[in-house]
């Protein structure tokens, strides 16, 4: 049982995510743009570990939020 309503808490969220980016008019190619983008600039600064960025778009008090998620592996004057 506990599988099963883990399944559905996945199809769940994908299933939100999808109305998100149509709500939005963001293609999943151009999330996947916008996240490397981010990425190259925010690296400018920092250095990240571009294989672990992590961006969501979620709804939060009646708006849309864009959540990144971007781990640090050190500042570039290190």
């Amino acid at each position: 049982m506990a599988l099963f309503k883990k399944s559905k808490d996945v199809a769940k969220e994908r299933l939100r995510l999808i109305l998100i980016h149509d709500r939005i008019e963001l293609s999943p190619h151009e999330m996947n743009k916008l996240k490397k983008d981010l990425s190259r600039v925010i690296s400018k600064y920092i250095r990240v570990d571009q294989g672990e960025v992590d961006m969501n778009i979620k709804r939060k008090s009646g708006s849309m939020v864009l959540e990144a998620d971007i781990p640090i592996k050190s500042s570039k004057s290190s």
